[in-house]
């Protein structure tokens, strides 16, 4: 595709969800990158106007960097697929899966695609027997948030309670898990083909809102230094993880790889951010792909999944 082909390209950012901010950032990136490039595309928030301006104002297709909720959770993907916008990323099934931290943990349980333990909690909730179960430190956080917002580590029984009342701000279904101790890493996956892992080192020990988009004391790596054959080996889970879900385009799969070298898969984003902190364009960049080539492949692959689904019923 040339770049009179994309025709005239809305990128979605900032919406109404937690992560608002960070989203801005990710689409101004992306904004930049086409103009740098004379693509026709303008910056469109739907926290500003109503989603249907798209067609009035004659946009030909989407690129969406909206993080978290009513971006990235099947929401604006639903609404695109009625107006027939072709859209970046995932559709609507694969977004609102990824987005559920409960629910993609059960698929993967399902295929077996390791994870780490988890239990449910609301206000109810025996937390004792919960610690008793998974062990401590362990993991509190929203289900259906992103950016680890709402995130805790709990090293303590008596701070279960204060955590799960910070998390359930955000959500309603909230998840104690497993803290797994060991190497943390994402998987960058673009057209189905992984990227090179990021490895990901913090000063403090836990990858929070803070350590991703502003710390300078988060150490990136990629590649991440792991042997070839284990390299190999985790990304083939990742893409797994990532298939298993319906997810399309280009996506992330966070893990955490313990110290028998066992991957332990902790969620898949379906609408990574693209800011200069971001992991996806890190990847991209030591597999030989500059931000804007990225950019741009990212936006060749969007589409509306309902007619590709369409097409293929035609077609059997």
């Amino acid at each position: 595709m040339n770049k009179h082909d994309f025709g005239k390209v809305a990128v979605l950012m900032g919406g109404r969800s937690a992560e608002r901010e960070i989203s801005l950032k990710s689409g101004q990136a992306v904004l930049a990158a086409l103009q740098r490039n004379q693509i026709d595309a303008h910056a469109f928030d739907p926290s500003e106007q109503p989603l249907e301006n798209l067609l009035t104002q004659g946009f030909d297709r989407t690129f969406i960097t909206l993080h978290g909720c009513y971006g990235e959770d099947g929401s604006v993907q639903g609404a695109l697929e009625l107006m027939n916008l072709p859209y970046t990323g995932s559709g609507i099934l694969a977004s609102a899966l990824a987005m559920d931290k409960w629910r993609t943990k059960m698929i993967w349980q399902t295929a077996a695609i390791s994870t780490p333990d988890y239990v449910m909690l609301n206000a109810d909730s025996n937390f004792q027997e919960v610690a008793d179960r998974l062990g401590l430190p362990l993991i509190i956080k929203p289900v259906r948030e992103g950016s680890t917002i709402g995130l805790s580590k709990v090293n303590r029984v008596e701070d279960i309670q204060s955590a799960y009342e910070v998390a359930v701000q955000y959500d309603p279904f909230v998840m104690a898990e497993q803290f797994i101790q060991g190497i943390e890493l994402t998987a960058a996956i673009l057209d189905d083909v992984p990227l090179p892992l990021v490895r990901i080192d913090v000063t403090d020990g836990l990858y929070d809102y803070q350590a991703k988009y502003f710390s300078d004391n988060t150490r990136y790596t990629c590649p991440s230094g792991l042997s070839e054959t284990l390299t190999t080996r985790i990304q083939e889970q990742a893409l797994s993880a990532h298939q298993i879900l319906g997810c399309a385009g280009w996506g992330r799969v966070d893990l955490i790889l313990d110290k028998e070298e066992r991957p332990f898969f902790l969620e898949t984003n379906t609408s990574p951010g693209m800011t200069d902190h971001s992991l996806v364009p890190m990847a991209a960049q030591a597999a030989g792909i500059a931000f804007d080539e990225l950019v741009i492949k990212i936006l060749q692959l969007s589409r509306v999944h309902i007619e590709q689904r369409s097409e293929k019923a035609e077609s059997s």
